[in-house]
């Protein structure tokens, strides 16, 4: 059944674009998504699937239907001592605790309320947010939420209409984050390998793969999983656009790996 699916709702065949923006005033409810999965298991990249799909991408951000947010926008501002261990690869980013969880539950409250939002600036390399740097969330249609431990705390999880676990094996994340921490984040190879064995891989077990089976859609293999992207995709649409309810419209794609 799921080749059929993939056979007939290829990417460049699907023609799903959205028409007039539906929360166009601050004040109604978006569909708020969440995306969980690894350090590197391609969180963001089926953010920007799915994106590309209802052709949000290149369109203005005051006028997008759907936005994105990273839960590392988040992360809370670290003491002295703190910064001197990060600068040393020696400061557990991956734990629940190194998370600003006030500011994300308040700021996912708002976001439901339809108020525009201000969302912190961080800066991989100096491990710290970028002073009186914003970006503005407008009211939108649909909200994609990623991050390692988005459905870590409950008040945060239970806020979300639809959550997603990106399914990545440990080596291709591995791979994946070693070029990513060098090149974009000022790493060097010791250091990233480091913070994965003591850090990021025992941070992993402990919290982030627990998670897994509050997802209503498993993706294996992340991005490159197109038929889960696109029965996604469509499910969205039919919720947009009434065909099923923001609670109770999961039905057969409830608690499933695509």
């Amino acid at each position: 059944m799921a080749e059929n699916v993939s056979e007939s709702h290829k990417a460049n065949d699907m023609g799903i674009r959205f028409g007039s923006k539906i929360n166009d005033v601050e004040g109604k409810t978006p569909f708020l998504i969440g995306v969980a999965g690894g350090t590197a298991s391609g969180k963001s990249t089926v953010c920007k699937r799915i994106m590309e799909k209802l052709g949000q991408v290149d369109m203005d951000h005051t006028e997008r239907q759907v936005v994105c947010i990273s839960q590392d926008s988040f992360y809370r501002e670290l003491t002295p001592a703190e910064k001197a261990k990060a600068e040393k690869g020696l400061f557990n980013f991956d734990h629940p605790d190194a998370f600003n969880n006030d500011l994300i539950l308040h700021t996912v409250q708002d976001i439901l309320a339809g108020k525009k939002c201000e969302i912190p600036v961080y800066d991989y390399r100096t491990n710290s947010r970028c002073d009186n740097q914003f970006t503005t969330i407008y009211p939108a249609d649909v909200v994609l939420f990623e991050g390692i431990l988005v459905f870590y705390f409950p008040e945060i999880r239970e806020l979300f209409h639809m959550k997603l676990f990106v399914d990545t094996d440990s080596d291709t994340r591995l791979a994946r984050r070693v070029p990513r921490d060098i090149k974009e984040r000022g790493r060097d190879l010791d250091q990233v390998l480091n913070q994965y064995m003591y850090f990021v891989k025992p941070a992993f077990e402990e919290f982030c793969s627990p998670t897994k089976k509050y997802a209503d859609v498993i993706i294996p293999r992340g991005a490159d999983n197109t038929v889960a992207i696109d029965l996604i995709v469509h499910h969205i649409w039919d919720i947009l656009h009434g065909a099923v309810s923001h609670k109770f419209g999961l039905g057969a794609m409830s608690n499933s790996s695509c």
